[in-house]
């Protein structure tokens, strides 16, 4: 069973690394998107892709169960923070500050989750860990190459949103961590199946013309659709169920490293040095906090099967 256990922990590594990657390339059709649509607008066609790629999913897997009835404002409060929430404060965010910045604020997302892991949960970090989420944030300001002279030169709104995108995404990771019972692709069919019926009236009230629709931004819809939104939260949810809350978030820090590689590659940006060194030490730094959150798990599911607990990861 333990090996069972070490297996899927594994696998939830390889594929959040994997969905590193293709959130990376986002910032470059959300911005196609954002040119011709309003953010709520973007995010239907975005969760409705993604549910109507998932859906399928559900119907030829075995488990045909969708929600208990006393879960439906669970899923509701997830569809609010996890998907519109968040978008709604990246997405607005983007449109009064560089992408640059908006990297550093979400930086701070597994700092707020081992916050609230010590305030509600009492669970303690060792200093590694603080160690680890430091290296992290000196590297990605380093990817980044963020100009600090920009700080003040009122975006205070920008920080704000910024902000929110935070605190939206660690309000999601701990309700979804804490609803059991459900798979992986129940919950990603009725998280991404709420959130698109809850922006069916924005949409239909900010629809762009048909004459709006290039083939690059269908493209770039089919991409934020199947990819990050379909795979995208399948992938999240199995991380969180295997991972927990925290380890899920030190993956967001790896951002700013896979958007500056797409950008060099899609949109002509250049990579200096002081950016390769940054992404070293990003990636090292990570790999440090999620060996040690790895480490305190474990043996807290040790101590909670000696004490007869049962282990809810």
């Amino acid at each position: 069973m333990k090996a069972l256990k070490l297996s899927d922990k594994a696998l939830a590594h390889i594929l959040m690394i994997l969905l590193v990657f293709a959130w990376g390339f986002d910032y470059v059709p959300a911005k196609w998107g954002l040119a011709v649509m309003t953010p709520e607008c973007l995010m239907f066609f975005k969760f409705g892709i993604g549910a109507l790629f998932v859906i399928p999913l559900k119907l030829l897997s075995k488990n045909r169960e969708l929600f208990r009835k006393k879960d439906i404002p669970i899923f509701i409060a997830c569809a609010i923070f996890g998907q519109i929430g968040y978008f709604e404060c990246e997405f607005n965010a983007m449109a009064l500050m560089p992408v640059a910045l908006i990297t550093i604020v979400l930086a701070f997302t597994p700092v707020v989750s081992i916050l609230i892991e010590r305030v509600l949960y009492k669970r303690k970090a060792n200093g590694k860990i603080y160690i680890g989420i430091l290296g992290c944030l000196v590297g990605i300001m380093l990817v980044v190459g963020a100009d600090f002279s920009i700080l003040t030169q009122g975006r205070g709104i920008g920080y704000l949103l910024a902000v929110g995108a935070v605190l939206c995404w660690n309000i999601y990771n701990f309700i979804t961590a804490g609803l059991k019972g459900y798979d992986s692709l129940t919950l990603s069919v009725n998280q991404l199946v709420c959130a698109t019926l809850m922006l069916v009236p924005a949409a239909v009230h900010s629809m762009p013309p048909a004459s709006a629709f290039s083939p690059l931004l269908i493209f770039g819809l089919i991409w934020i659709g199947i990819v990050d939104s379909g795979f995208g939260y399948l992938i999240v949810i199995y991380g969180l169920k295997k991972l927990g809350p925290t380890t899920n978030a030190v993956y967001s820090n790896f951002l700013p490293v896979t958007s500056a590689f797409f950008g060099a590659i899609f949109l002509g940006e250049t990579i200096s040095l002081l950016q390769i060194i940054g992404g070293i030490i990003v990636i090292a730094a990570g790999f440090v906090v999620i060996r040690e959150k790895g480490k305190i798990d474990e043996k807290k599911g040790e101590d909670d099967e000696k004490k007869g607990t049962p282990d809810e990861s």
